[in-house]
This record gives structure tokens, sequence and C-alpha cells, in this order.
């Protein structure tokens, strides 16, 4: 692997220009046309094989009336006054409502009787001639345009419903650009100069930018879920600027040694330009893994995702050694602090000349050894303070988001607490009770039984009239529960009445939907997790020749992803420094997070176990002394690890105050898990384990490594000037 990293940078390098105008080229093709051609999002929830999903299918087939999107037009008269007062102007936009395009029916809330009890709360049922999953964002505009006249006349209007929430594009809190702006200045700590620090940065964005058009235009060939940009752009600026930096960093060292620029530029892809490959192949196994769920929402926001990390990858590999190839020494340029021409003696920084000769000068080297001396006290503790921020998790409540759950500066989120207030909780819960009447079962005779025996269950707060459709063999008993969707009673009160209907009589309706889906989800992440815990091993014993070192990666990428969840139900579910996180109540864990944690978690953690093991095995190959190569791997890459852990740390906290409860908890979960794998894992827990193991860490049967393609990321050791290295002229 070392030897192609090696020469795609070599080549990259020495045509720095056509690189560079290829990716500007990239990008000018695929952004426009992704504004062209691209498809917008949407989130398909439909659990394969699932009794909704057949329902639904079903209605599409017999009933198309009944399988069509609704919306709601909510309106509220201020405190103490009544809607009628506001009659003509609320019809006046249920007029409007008509006239927009793909609504089959707008029905008047006078008219239809559909007002609360205390007036002051009705609303307008919005039908359109298409399924909720293919209602575009403009239809949802358009309807928002209808009602806003009302407001003028001092009414609440807010538009609510299954088709709202479901297509409501995912907000954004601009907090992003301050996250990149921390990352920046962590970089010009990290590097001492302006521009070293501007490079990383710059080509994550690229990445992140041409994976973003990709995204569009695989949302035209596939349904996209309108979480995929963020999560993609998420992953993407962390891996983005950790990848450059971590070549950067082993291109400065080897320059730092005294090797000229191309030979620093050569060798540093050759080791850590292979350790990205690996470590962005991972990440990339991690995420397509989401398509073992059999979940499409999953599948399309791991495909995103891997896209924007093969960019990522990509960039690195090829923009990177373009840019460093032209910038040479300029890339000091900018530098904070003036050093001339000295001998430098930081015992805290690897980078220096002095340093890479006698790496027992850095604070990580003589950490390492104290770890290693009293290695049992060590992974004892770490493993124990990881345990303890996991037990929350053993309390993990999941459940599929609702409107209720969303921001309150969004409408759906308004009209649900409008709507729950005039018409009870289980009013934005509705469920679709769908009779074939064609199969054995309950006839035409036994529905108003049917609908009485529905009625009679605590969970049911009213059932409405039956549908038929035109040739008589569908029927549909819309259902409402007393009980909110999120809410386990919810659930509880779905299951009874599938215990009950009979064999040709199926449940449906998002919250049947949703439940379905996470039924799904917990049914299939032991097998997701076996998979990806058994592709990772695969792939780290060939990169290191080993069957220890991925048993342990394993096992310690667990305690620090068990960790992060347990940090996520202690802040969402428990309410635990809620009002920090601007939490206005508890929630239950969004069902998909524990799976779409694992995978970006596990690839995630790969990437530090790599950038630190492939360095230690480089050292254990050149002196076979165990303790020793951990220690100096350490030495070496102990700043580099911190910084690009702190980098990602930001980036993924600016999201922490996006308004989507979703991505609060995204953003928290993979920030807490980077804390953890770069402190108690990688630079206590790995130590101690690999003191305790010793030799036996590199230990590979014979057979086994005989038969093994040689797939690893070390290379020679790099030569050194023979005498100390003088710190270059830092203007």
């Amino acid at each position: 692997m070392n030897h192609v990293t090696r020469r795609i940078g070599d080549a990259s390098a020495r045509r720095p220009w056509v690189t560079i105008a290829s990716w500007l080229a990239a990008l000018v093709l695929v952004l426009p046309l992704a504004g062209l051609a691209g498809g917008s999002f949407v989130d398909d929830l439909v659990a394969p094989g699932s009794q909704s999903e057949e329902a639904m299918e079903l209605l599409e087939e017999r009933f198309p009336e009944a399988s069509g999107g609704n919306a709601m037009a909510v309106f509220a008269a201020p405190e103490g006054e009544r809607i009628d007062r506001h009659r003509p102007a609320i019809e006046a936009a249920v007029a409007r409502i008509a006239e927009v395009e793909h609504i089959t029916t707008v029905t008047d809330p006078f008219t239809a009787g559909t007002v609360s009890p205390d007036g002051r709360i009705g609303y307008a049922q919005v039908t359109f001639d298409v399924p909720t999953m293919e209602v575009s964002p403009e239809q949802i505009d358009a309807l928002g345009g209808a009602i806003e006249p009302v407001r003028g006349d001092g009414v609440v209007a807010e538009l609510g419903g299954d088709t709202v929430f479901i297509n409501a594009e995912t907000p954004t809190s601009g907090a992003e650009a301050a996250g990149l702006l921390a990352a920046l200045v962590i970089l010009v700590v990290a590097f001492g100069t302006i521009v070293s620090a501007l490079v990383p940065i710059a080509l994550a964005l690229v990445a992140v930018a041409a994976g973003l058009g990709g995204i569009t235009l695989l949302a035209h060939a596939m349904d996209v879920s309108t979480a995929a940009p963020t999560i993609g752009a998420m992953i993407g600026l962390g891996v983005g600027i950790d990848y450059a930096l971590f070549i950067m960093a082993r291109y400065r060292e080897n320059r730092a040694a005294g090797q000229d620029n191309s030979n620093a530029l050569s060798n540093a892809m050759g080791s850590s330009g292979a350790a990205v490959l690996f470590a962005g192949g991972t990440v990339v196994v991690a995420m397509t893994a989401l398509a073992l769920t059999g979940l499409g929402f999953l599948t399309s926001i791991g495909l995103s995702t891997s896209l924007v990390v093969l960019f990522a990858v990509a960039t690195a590999l090829t923009l990177l050694p373009a840019l460093l190839s032209l910038l040479g020494d300029r890339i000091h340029k900018g530098r904070r602090r003036s050093f001339r021409t000295r001998r430098v003696k930081n015992p805290d920084n690897p980078d220096t000349p002095e340093n890479l000769k006698n790496p027992e000068n850095t604070a990580w080297w003589r950490f390492a050894h104290r770890v290693s001396g009293r290695p049992w006290p060590y992974l004892l503790a770490a493993s124990a303070a990881l345990l303890a921020l996991a037990l929350p998790a053993l309390r993990m409540e999941t459940g599929f988001p609702d409107a209720g759950n969303d921001a309150t500066s969004t409408t759906h989120r308004r009209a649900y607490d409008l709507l729950a207030e005039g018409f009870g909780p289980g009013f934005n819960a509705p469920l679709l009770i769908v009779a074939d009447l064609r199969s054995p079962g309950v006839d035409a005779e036994g529905i108003p039984g049917l609908s009485r025996r529905l009625a009679d269950d605590p969970g049911i707060a009213s059932v409405g009239e039956p549908q038929i459709s035109a040739a008589g063999d569908t029927v549909v008993l819309p259902t409402l529960p007393t009980t909110a969707p999120a809410d386990a009673a919810t659930s509880d009160t779905l299951e009874r009445i599938r215990d009950v209907v009979p064999d040709n009589v199926a449940v449906s309706g998002l919250t049947a939907m949703t439940d379905d889906l996470t039924r799904q989800l917990a049914d299939t992440l032991p097998v997701f997790i076996a998979a990806i815990i058994m592709v990772s091993f695969l792939l780290l014993m060939l990169v290191f020749r080993s069957i220890v070192v991925p048993l342990k990666a394993a096992v310690m990428n667990l305690l620090s992803i068990g960790g992060a969840y347990g940090v996520v139900v202690a802040v969402f579910q428990w309410g635990w420094l809620g009002e920090l996180f601007n939490l206005d109540e508890t929630l239950p864990i969004a069902s998909p997070m524990p799976t779409i944690f694992f995978a970006v978690l596990f690839g995630l953690s790969m990437d530090y176990e790599v950038f630190l093991l492939s360095r230690v095995r480089e050292e254990y190959d050149a002196t076979g002394d165990p303790k020793e190569s951990v220690a100096r791997g350490m030495a070496v890459t102990g700043r580099v690890i911190t910084s690009a852990a702190l980098i990602m740390t930001v980036v993924f906290l600016s999201f922490v105050v996006n308004p989507s409860p979703l991505v609060k908890m995204m953003g928290l979960g993979l920030a807490t898990a980077v804390v953890l794998d770069a402190t108690l894992v990688r630079m206590v827990l790995v130590p101690a384990a690999m003191a305790l193991l010793g030799r036996a860490a590199w230990w590979l049967p014979g057979p086994l490594d005989r038969r093994l393609p040689r797939f690893g990321t070390e290379v020679a050791a790099v030569p050194t000037s023979p005498e100390p290295v003088l710190a270059p002229n830092r203007q």
C-alpha cells in the first residue's frame, strides 16, 4: 500500500498545476451539474417486509386516494378569542391552498367541524395526489405562502402533519463556520504558521464541496435522506482536516530531519499517506455497512458519507502533495514567532531535529514509559472510567423522533403543539387500519364490529368513519390513539391492535411505520456490529500482521463507543446538563442513532488506531523492542493525534448548537467519542495493553503469515542528517 500512495503522491507533486487544475475542473463540473440534475432529499421511512409497508402498498395499488400525502393548515386565534371571528381570512386561505399544485382536496375548518372544543384552534385537512415521500419542498413552500396572509389578520397560522414533518429541510445554525475557525486556531498552534494551518482547511472544504455535489447527484438516482448532507459534511470536515494534518506532520518531520523537499514529501506519502488510505477505507467500509440494516434512509446516509470521505482521502493523496510541492519553503510563511538560526530544545515539541534523534526529550515518551512501567493500574483506571461513562447506555430508550421533538422555531413543531393543545396528544399519531376484503378475514359486514372493537381499546381515542375504495375491496379506518407518537404507550397500543385484528387487516400510518423501523433496527443492530468488527479485524490483521492487535483495537473501540452512548443518554434522555445544550425537554434516543453512531465512531476510532500503531510497528521493525517502540511511536504522533482530535472535536461540537435535536445528538456523541478515543484509549489503554502483551502483540501464526498478502503501511526508516540539524530560518 505504501508504494501505491508514494507513487500517487510523487505523480501529483511532479505535475502540481495539472493536479490542481484537475480538481478545479472536477468542482466546476460537479457543482453546476448537481444544481441542474441533482435530486431532492427525502426520508424513506419504510421497513421492508413490515406490516406497515404491506398496507401502504395495498393502498397505492387499490385505493390511491387514501395513500396520498396529508398535511394540515393549523389556525389559532389569540388567547381568549375564537377563530370564527377570523372566518373570512381563514376561508380565503383555504381557497388559496386549493389552488396549489398536486392538492386534491382541502377541507374548511368551519364546515368540516375541525375546530377545537374551545373554538380557538382549527385546522384544514390537505390531501395531495402523490404519496408523502414524493411531495416536494416547493409544494410545502407554496402551502406556506397560501397561509401567510392570514397572519396579517392576527391569526397564528402553521403547517403540520406527517407530510410537512417528513419533507422539512434540516435546519442549520451557522456554527459550522465557528468550528472551522477554531480548527484554524488549533492548526496554527500545532504548525506554527498560517500557511500550514490553511492548507488542511482548504483541502477539507474542497472535499466537502465535491462530496455534497456528489450526494445531490446521488439523490437523482435513489432516495437520499434529508440528514445525509449534514452528516456527510460533519464527517467530511473532520476527516478532511485530520488526513491532511497527519501527512503534513510527517512531511514536516522529514524536513526537520534533513531531507530535501522532494524526498520528505515522497516519504511522507509512503508512510502517512498509506495510513490515510487505510483509515479512510475503514471509515468507508463502516459506513457502507449501514446497507446491512436493509433500510433505505440508512443506506443513503452510509453511501453519502462514504462519498465525502473518499473525496477527503483523494484530496489528501493528490491535491495535498501538489500544494506542498509548490509551496516548498513558503509553507513556513506567516510563522507566529521568529527563531532565526539556532538549535531548538523544546521537550514537548516532537517535530524538532533534536527530538527526532532523542524522543526521550518529549513528554509523550516519558508518559508512555510511565504507563508501561505500571500498566495494570493505568489499564484498570482507564477501563473503569470508560465503563462508568457507558453505564447510562444500559438504560437507553429508543424511539423515532416526531414533530414534537423538533425545534420550536419550525412550523411543523408549532403546528404539532397547537393540535395537541386543541385536540389531544394522540391527534398527532394517526393510525390507518387497512382491511383487504379480497382476503379471508373480516368482510364488509364485519367492519362496524371491527370499529367498535378498536374503539374499546383503552389506548384509542376515536375511530373515524370507514373509507371504502371505488372497487369496494379495500376499507380504511382512520384511528386516533390517546397518546403522542413517540410515547411508549402508543407502541403498546399499536401492538395490542395488531394482536386482535383479523389476518386481512394491517395497521399503517407514520406512527406505525416508524415503530416498525425501530423494531427492525433493534433486530439488525447485533448483526451490523458483528459484521463491522469482523471486517475491521481482517483489515487490521492484513495491515499489522498480527492477530492480537485487531482484537485489542475492537475491544478498545467498543469501550470508547460505549462511553459516547452513555453520555448521549445522560444528556438527552435523562436531561443532565440539558440547559447547556439548549434542550427544552428530555428526549428518547432516536432509534437510528445507535446504528449510525457505531458505524461512524468505529471508523473514526480506527483512524487514530492506524496512525499510532503504524508508527509503532515501524519503530518495532527497526528496534525489536515492544515497549520502546510504543514510547517512540507516541513521542512522534502524540501531539499530532491530540491536535487532530481537538480539531475533530470542535468541528463536531459546532453541530451541537444546531436547532435539530437529532443533529445535536450526532454532534455530541461524535465529539465525546473522539475525546475518549484520543485520550483514555490511545494515550493510556494502548501503551498499557502493549506493555502487557510485549512481543505477543505482533504475533501471527507462520502459515497464516505466509498466505496473507502484504498489505502494510510501514516504510523503511528514512535517513537523517549525521549532524544535529539547526532549525531553519523561521522568518
